[in-house]
């Protein structure tokens, strides 16, 4: 389906690059009926929704014209939670804008504000910038906004991630009350859908793309690695897959100049990113990259934000993020606008629950790979060399001419071992690491020969814990213990089998538990992820065996005397050796309830 049809100047500069079919959120913004109205758009990194708000504005601005009148008091307001991202958006609408004459003005901290100052004050169409930065022009009257008609903000997630929420009501505020209002963010928080009723007119709300598409163009490998073989492991990905440009994430600047010395010390062209350089070291690292002087960038998150590289086909997580969003933005960084991409995460033994509880929640599946080995990468080194001389075209008459100057002096097998020479001279070596054989995800072993998989609205994110849920699924469905197989357990809920045999008589009773319990209901099997827990032996005692588990609260059954007496006593409890410990059992947290 082509572009919905857009002012001429418009439709050349898409055509120049080549854009013919739009993206999901292209697509909705763009539709008729919610022109010139306010938007609350939920679409992931890499959808194209710079292209799509640069539109959708643009026909606000040009109100039925096909360019835009002499530059004097912004038009639209665009604001980016970081100056890489706004600097970005800035690119992006440059060439958009390039035949509707539009002067476009970036303000953004780590910039010369008095520059800034002369440009805004010289005239201008649209302003993009950071949050600080732009309250900053505005408390000191270098933005004049009387005559905005557009407000967008682009990743409101992470600007209020990042403690701009003052300074995002500041600037809301500050602009007219009849501007069209235009929010984008990869999610939807609370947060962000009361800046949304606050700021708003009666908002049409879009969501673009779902989970899956955001993956599709993305192949995530969770690669298995020893402790001290971090630094190999880049190496040799890199190495391995053939990327014009690759992004290393680490979670510290200090993690970024050690990887980024290390990746120099070995031969790569390499350049970081971290919040402790400047602009002007950042926009050349950046450079460096899009020219193809450097193939490597080691960053932080904050950093590599708003990050778009064409060639980008690589992104390795040398550090795990601390959560799924945020895997989901680094990952983004490629497989972008139809691109394909790969996103390797480095998983050590001590991390790999947190590695598959990540990938389950964000419904991710990664395919578990050992790092590539000396040989491998040899190998396919080879594979290249010959796919780039039998794929080469022939040369000119210079060429030829030294070619049989060589071909005389020394035999076409000594010229050719000399290529092959020089040729993996360029290249660094790999590393040889360690064979540990780390397992991969583990699956559930229950020792039953055929069960019934249930589940129950309890996960890892209220304590669900198999030493207390065992004794409580027994009770609620009538079985001893013998007859529970793997206990999986996820954020928001918790997956376990029972034996076939007997799985339709505790269906049956769990069914007619109506008050005070958990409910447990009958369910498909677990796609993958979640915490794999066994049940204890059957032939030997388990430790835990002289302990009180859980014991739900009544809601019925007993006077309201007693109920009141049971108010503020612990609902955990240990006896026997282990009464009094400092290290036993604790109080559970919050009370739990059924589904109403």
């Amino acid at each position: 389906m082509p572009f919905p049809p857009t002012a001429a100047s418009l439709a050349r500069a898409l055509t120049e690059r080549d854009f013919i079919d739009p993206t999901a959120v292209q697509s909705a913004v763009l539709a008729p009926d919610v022109a010139d109205r306010d938007l609350l758009v939920s679409a992931q990194t890499g959808s194209g929704k710079t292209v799509a708000f640069g539109l959708s504005i643009a026909a606000t601005l040009l109100n039925g014209a096909d360019k835009l009148g002499r530059a004097d008091d912004p038009l639209a307001l665009i604001v980016a939670p970081t100056r890489e991202l706004a600097l970005q958006v800035q690119r992006e609408l440059m060439w958009l804008y390039r035949h509707i004459d539009a002067r476009i003005v970036a303000c953004v901290g780590g910039m010369d504000p008095r520059a800034e100052k002369h440009l805004l004050r010289a005239g201008c169409h649209v302003v993009v910038g950071t949050p600080g930065r732009l309250r900053d022009h505005l408390e000191r009257s270098n933005l004049v906004v009387s005559g905005l008609k557009a407000v967008v903000l682009d990743e409101d997630d992470e600007m209020l991630d990042l403690g701009f929420r003052e300074d995002l009501e500041f600037i809301l505020e500050t602009t007219p009350k009849g501007r069209r209002t235009l929010m984008f963010s990869a999610t939807l928080p609370r947060d962000i859908i009361g800046l949304a009723k606050k700021y708003q007119n009666d908002a049409f709300r879009i969501e673009a793309t779902g989970a899956a598409r955001a993956h599709a163009d993305i192949e995530y490998r969770a690669m298995r690695i020893a402790p001290q073989d971090s630094v190999h492991a880049v190496v040799n990905v890199v190495r391995f897959v053939d990327s014009p440009a690759t992004l290393v994430f680490c979670n510290t600047r200090d993690g970024v100049r050690h990887l980024h010395a290390t990746l120099i010390e070995r031969g790569f062209s390499a350049v970081s990113l971290s919040g402790e350089l400047g602009q002007h070291d950042r926009n050349h690292a950046l450079q460096a990259l899009r020219d193809g002087r450097a193939r490597i960038c080691v960053a932080t998150d904050v950093a590599a934000r708003g990050i778009d590289l064409p060639n980008l086909g690589l992104v390795i997580h040398a550090d795990l993020p601390h959560d799924t969003e945020t895997l989901q933005h680094r990952s983004g960084r490629t497989g972008r606008a139809g691109r394909k991409g790969v996103s390797v995460l480095l998983i050590t033994p001590q991390h790999r629950r947190k590695a598959e509880r990540l990938l389950g929640h964000a419904n991710i599946k990664a395919a578990w790979v050992n790092p590539p080995t000396p040989d491998a990468i040899r190998q396919i080194d080879n594979q290249r060399l010959l796919e780039s001389i039998l794929s080469a075209e022939a040369g000119d008459a210079d060429d030829l001419a030294l070619a049989k100057q060589l071909l005389e002096r020394r035999t076409a097998e000594d010229v050719a071992g000399a290529l092959v020479r020089i040729y993996r001279a360029r290249l660094p070596a790999p590393e040889d690491m360690v064979d540990t054989a780390i397992p991969g995800p583990r699956e559930p072993r229950t020792g039953l020969a055929s069960a019934v998989w249930f589940r129950l609205d309890l996960g890892r994110q209220r304590k669900a814990d198999p030493k207390w849920l065992i004794p409580e699924i027994c009770r609620q469905g009538g079985i001893t213990k013998r007859a529970i197989g793997a206990i999986r357990i996820f954020d928001e809920e918790t997956k376990f089998e029972i034996d076939a045999e007997t799985a339709d008589a505790f269906a049956a009773k769990v069914a007619k538990v109506t008050r005070g319990d958990i409910v447990i209901t009958k369910s498909e099997p677990p796609a993958g992820g979640g915490h794999v827990r066994r049940t204890p032996s059957h032939h030997a005692k388990s430790r835990h065996a002289d302990k009180t588990y859980w014991k739900p609260r009544a809601k019925g059954g007993r006077d309201d005397a007693s109920e009141r007496a049971d108010r503020g006593k612990p609902r955990w409890a240990a006896k026997g050796k282990h009464a009094g410990r400092p290290g036993g059992l604790q109080k559970q947290q919050k009370p739990l309830k059924r589904d109403s």
